[in-house]
């Protein structure tokens, strides 16, 4: 009987349906969260009830979901398997994006509305600092040490480093014009630093703070003025770097060790924001004119698929289940 009972309740484990990771994708317009299974690509559930939600993360952990409800002047916060809304944090006025310490527990926001950087506590929801910055702060980034967090000024063109233990402005490198996004790679040696109307990616040496090249971009039929660098994120080894080119409707693939372009791929209409499935293997990009997101295979890196979200979607994150 034993041996029939763990023969059945094998049979039961291995029929089963395995959970599948998740993506979570902002829409702007459409003032929702689109949730997809990640194995099927299939619709499974759509968050309502925010403003204009634009930078989305997951806690290290991936069991919490943070959104920057940029018209309700909060971040707003989702258990990842039930969908719940938990309470909110606090932020200053126009949330656009932010990026959580490796900790987990330390949330910084780029308000874009009042040039200043807020630091939330995630556990107490209490504001532990506001940072003045340069003119409509947007950009973020945080160095793989967490020692340091990276706000970029779209006006003051400008890539702040703050301390994040004092929240004090260690330095500032002027980039190119209006900069949307910042990256390091993982062993923290470069910092990335994407710039919208300048058509350029600073890379910035870590070390001496300062640039030591600006990658351009080409692609033949496309004006240059429609080249214009948005997201941008690494690979976990440290060897290829993806930039989102907007209006160009491409993707452009960087080798990180020769700092050249390598591809340019085709996805939706206005690529604006970037994120790594957990294990790497994909890259979903949001279309914002497209309405959809399209998957890139980063072994190979060929678009596979383009799949319908909501409205004008924003920024995108991805969870184990």
């Amino acid at each position: 009987m034993k041996l029939l009972s763990a023969l059945a309740a094998c049979t039961i484990l291995s029929t089963a349906p395995a959970f599948a990771d998740k993506i979570f994708v902002s829409n702007e317009k459409g003032n929702s969260i689109t949730v997809l299974d990640a194995a099927s690509l299939e619709v499974i559930h759509t968050i309502t009830g925010m403003q204009r939600p634009r930078g989305i993360t997951a806690s290290p952990d991936g069991k919490v979901i943070y959104v920057c409800a940029s018209d309700d002047n909060l971040v707003r916060v989702y258990d990842a398997a039930t969908y719940e809304e938990l309470p909110s944090l606090p932020s200053g006025p126009d949330p656009e994006l932010f990026v959580l310490h490796p900790e987990g527990k330390k949330l910084f926001i780029a308000n874009e509305d009042d040039n200043i950087v807020t630091v939330v506590d995630t556990e107490t929801r209490q504001v532990l600092a506001e940072v003045p910055v340069g003119v409509e702060p947007e950009g973020m980034g945080v160095s793989p040490d967490g020692k340091i967090v990276v706000n970029t000024s779209e006006t003051t063109n400008m890539a702040h480093l703050i301390d994040t233990e004092t929240f004090e402005i260690v330095a500032n490198v002027l980039v190119d014009s209006r900069p949307r996004f910042a990256e390091y790679t993982p062993d923290g040696k470069i910092l990335f630093v994407t710039a919208e109307i300048g058509g350029t990616v600073s890379v910035i040496d870590t070390t001496s703070n300062e640039i030591t090249k600006k990658i351009t971009f080409e692609v033949a039929g496309i004006l240059p003025e429609a080249l214009q660098p948005v997201g941008l994120r690494v690979t976990a080894d440290g060897k290829k770097a993806y930039v989102a080119l907007g209006p160009a409707n491409r993707v452009a693939v960087i080798d990180v060790a020769s700092l050249e372009v390598t591809d340019y791929l085709l996805v939706g209409q206005r690529v604006w924001q970037l994120g790594f499935s957990p294990d790497g293997k994909f890259l979903y990009t949001t279309n914002g004119n497209s309405n959809d997101i399209s998957v890139i295979n980063t072994e190979t890196d060929e678009v596979t698929v383009s799949v319908p979200v909501g409205e004008q979607p924003w920024g995108v994150v991805a969870v184990k289940s």
